[in-house]
């Protein structure tokens, strides 16, 4: 049995028992991803720390193109996201035949989606003549991209083929294969960035060239597993590949781009703040860093959460049990909320702590410490709105909450954190925390906008779908 397909709580059952019963499935969905998503984390932090110590060019270039590899890559994840509460509405649906059609629908979007990213990472050029960087560090961001594009490839069809077992509820899959990434993803940066067993030293170009190996080769592994293993056999992956579907593909990115678009959108802010803080010199910047990625190491927990949620919505919508995922999509606001007060009591009592954990400029701690008393008070609102949007994307509703979250960030947070910070229009410049008041109101206008949306929206239990 896998995990989503648990046995649907009795509606005679007591609320609270109904409730807790429904909190242990995501808990048994979300664990997983949650691992999943640290490990990719750490990749990033392991290929920064190891190209730093190459040279300061190496870090700066690998820390430049990851820069721009990043955000083309989460939109495409977002994209291909939407195979998720697909497929786990078929298998509520019992509707088993449509599920490897639309596996391989997403594949095809994922090829094209290769080629897209593979065309823009080799062809920087420009880009980097525009940042005025030094010809070395130019040279080095552009052979770290094209190096990396190898594994353009396998990193899709990865995302693609997590639609296929995190639609089953088979979230472990992802998180093994991505813990096997990690792993591969060390020692391969050791030997291609320093030059070991006989290779050239290849700093930063090194990176990514391990990047695409151990993508390369997490890819092929899990091909492997999914044609072996006694779950996923009964899905025949190769032998049951249809050909490119114009009606299927349309189905997978009316819904698929949206959620990309969103996420593109809220990765972009927050490097047009990064841009934006420049000139207000190094310390400024480094604790807004450093506030930024505490906050983001935080956000794994309840994006976790919400990810198993979009699984368990759309599978009780297939099922024809909207009342339970009613439920689950309103009392896991409790359940985030509590997670987010956390949060919140957890960056106002250790801000210290965590300031000189990263730092031991006074400075620099004295910049962080009074961000995280405002990444604090935004946890709430942070939390509520994407737990908001994950349960509207199992009710396979994507385009009014792109549209919240475009206003959201762009009309109210950015303008007003840029107001905040460099004008004294509404009160004296307050500088980096200005981008944090504005962050905080961007939040907010999205928590509440998506509560309304989700209390208001009352959809049908699913009939048939596109294939």
């Amino acid at each position: 049995m896998d995990e989503t397909h648990q046995p649907l709580p009795e509606i005679r059952q007591p609320l609270v028992s109904r409730t807790l019963t429904e909190w242990k499935t995501l808990a048994l969905l979300g664990g997983p991803i949650l691992i999943a998503q640290v490990a990719q984390m750490a990749n990033g932090v392991i290929d920064t720390v190891m190209a730093g110590h190459a040279s300061a060019e190496d870090l700066a270039a690998v820390g430049i193109g990851s820069s721009l590899w990043m955000p083309l890559f989460l939109f495409f994840m977002g994209l291909l996201g939407a195979l998720q509460p697909i497929i786990s509405g078929y298998n509520g649906a019992r509707t088993t035949s449509k599920i490897m059609p639309a596996t391989w629908q997403g594949i095809y979007i994922a090829l094209g989606g290769t080629v897209i990213m593979a065309l823009l990472l080799t062809n920087v050029h420009p880009v980097l003549a525009l940042l005025k960087m030094d010809v070395n560090t130019a040279l080095i961001t552009q052979g770290y991209l094209n190096a990396f594009a190898w594994g353009i490839p396998a990193m899709l069809l990865m995302n693609a083929l997590r639609g296929l077992t995190d639609g089953l509820g088979h979230t472990r899959v992802i998180m093994m294969f991505s813990v096997l990434s990690t792993l591969i993803n060390l020692p391969l940066n050791y030997i291609f960035i320093y030059g070991k067993f006989g290779l050239p030293a290849m700093g930063g170009v090194g990176c990514g060239w391990a990047t695409s190996l151990s993508n390369g080769i997490a890819a092929i592994a899990l091909l492997i597993y999914l044609n072996r293993s006694r779950t996923f056999k009964q899905f025949h992956l190769i032998a049951e590949r249809v050909k490119p579907n114009l009606s299927g593909i349309h189905y997978i990115l009316k819904l698929g781009v949206p959620i990309g678009f969103t996420i593109f959108v809220e990765a972009s802010m927050f490097s047009v703040i990064a841009l934006f803080l420049a000139p207000l010199g190094p310390v400024i910047v480094a604790g807004h860093q450093i506030a930024l990625n505490v906050v983001s190491l935080l956000f794994m927990l309840p994006l976790s959460i919400g990810m198993a949620l979009t699984l368990r919505v759309s599978f009780l919508m297939g099922a024809r049990a909207p009342d339970s995922a009613r439920l689950i999509s309103r009392s896991s606001l409790l359940l985030a909320s509590a997670v987010a007060l956390v949060f919140a009591t957890l960056l106002f009592v250790f801000a210290d702590a965590i300031a000189a954990l990263y730092t031991n400029d006074a400075e620099v701690q004295t910049v962080t410490i009074r961000l995280l008393s405002f990444a604090a008070m935004f946890q709430i609102a942070d939390v509520l709105q994407v737990t908001c949007i994950s349960a509207l994307r199992g009710y396979k509703d994507t385009r009014v909450p792109m549209l919240i979250m475009l206003f959201s960030f762009w009309v109210v947070g950015l303008p007003l954190g840029y107001v905040l910070t460099f004008t004294d229009w509404l009160t004296p410049a307050l500088g980096a925390a200005g981008f944090w008041v504005g962050l905080t109101a961007g939040l907010t206008s999205a928590s509440l906008f998506l509560g309304w949306r989700l209390f208001r929206y009352q959809p049908a239990a699913e009939a048939s779908e596109h294939a």
